[in-house]
């Protein structure tokens, strides 16, 4: 997440298949200057307990 940040762009599209995963480059994002602008879950695995997420960063 250091490394996209220093490319600078302005907006992060981040596609993830583990939640904590997610939750933690977000909060490493956050404290470049980047926001969680959007999230969306996706059931891409239905009857089972994997969940899809993708997430709009904005700087």
């Amino acid at each position: 997440m250091d490394t996209v940040a220093a490319a600078g762009p302005d907006r992060v599209v981040y596609v993830a298949c583990d939640p904590a995963a997610l939750a933690r480059d977000v909060a490493r994002l956050a404290g470049h200057g980047y926001r969680l602008d959007a999230l969306r879950a996706f059931d891409a695995f239905p009857m089972t307990h994997h969940v899809e997420c993708l997430a709009l960063l904005r700087r």
